[in-house]
């Protein structure tokens, strides 16, 4: 009877809690799942379906034409490179002004401050910004993709703020000990802050990986196209009954439709990125907390 009374009761609350958050979750997974299966299905089954839950046949052909167009690893490594080379220089521009921008006896902080919140509601427009591209010689460069949003602005005051909220105590103990500012920026302030310097590496990351816009405002040799701007143009372009069964199954009479394609394509962009979240989930979910629990 003790250990019956000892037992823990579910209340109707806690029920109906995770009753409503279990609905929720799948509500938020079946579009991706949907996705995965309208890409890997025949075009007449998602007509008369298309909100399946698993393919009556799987067919690869729409992952067959993308992975047809030779240019696919050439954009996979610019892209690749834009990420890596993209992230760490918005990482390294980004923690050290938000660093130096922390500090209040900082000489003119309230002006930079200023000048950088004004980027937040005013943009120079794309013409003039076109013409700067292309007068500091960056136009038709891999730099054209990488140093013009170069820092998120923010992202940047995010930083601002949580290294404003770090104890004092910490640097002026490693002033005592002779440290500058940037050992302390190294040694002591990024080590505990890896939270958030996690967090905004996987934002800066996505934001790198999904760039497609400079890519077609500044490039023009299609060697250099990133895989988002390849992939547009896969779906933009070429799609008709006519070209796509000369292009792709000259020796068939069917022909992949532009539906599937859309879905592969967006299965082929996720999907990489995804793979690194769970490196930085741990690190990711304490940064999303910062400033939730006081200390």
């Amino acid at each position: 009877m003790a250990a019956a009374g000892s037992r823990k009761k579910i209340s109707p609350f806690s029920i109906f809690n995770y009753s409503f958050f279990v609905i929720v979750a799948l509500l938020m997974v079946f579009p991706l799942w949907n996705v995965i299966v309208i890409s890997l299905t025949d075009y007449q089954d998602y007509v008369a379906n298309p909100l399946m839950l698993f393919p009556k046949e799987i067919t690869m052909e729409a992952y067959d034409y993308i992975f047809a167009n030779d240019d696919l690893l050439t954009s996979l490594k610019v892209t690749v490179m834009v990420t890596i080379t993209g992230t760490f220089g918005s990482m390294l521009c980004s923690v050290a002004g938000a660093y130096a921008l922390s500090k209040k006896k900082m000489p003119g902080r309230n002006l930079f401050l200023t000048l950088i919140l004004v980027t937040m509601f005013f943009n120079g427009g794309i013409v003039p910004n076109f013409l700067l591209i292309k007068d500091i010689g960056l136009y038709d460069t891999i730099g054209a993709m990488v140093f013009p949003t170069m820092i998120n602005t923010w992202y940047l005051i995010i930083m601002k703020n949580y290294f404003t909220g770090l104890p004092e105590a910490l640097e002026e103990s490693a002033r005592i000990d002779g440290a500058n500012d940037i050992t302390i920026l190294l040694r002591i302030i990024l080590p505990i802050s890896m939270p958030i310097i996690a967090t905004f590496t996987l934002f800066y990351g996505v934001d790198r990986w999904n760039e497609w816009w400079n890519a077609m405002m500044y490039i023009n040799d299609t060697r250099k196209y990133p895989l988002q701007l390849l992939l547009r143009n896969l779906i933009v372009k070429n799609f008709s009954s006519a070209s796509m069964a000369t292009a792709y199954a000259q020796d068939s009479a069917q022909f992949v439709a532009k539906e599937n394609i859309k879905m592969a394509t967006a299965v082929v962009a996720i999907v990489p990125i995804t793979v690194v979240y769970p490196f930085l989930q741990k690190y990711f979910a304490k940064g999303v907390m910062v400033g939730a629990i006081k200390s």
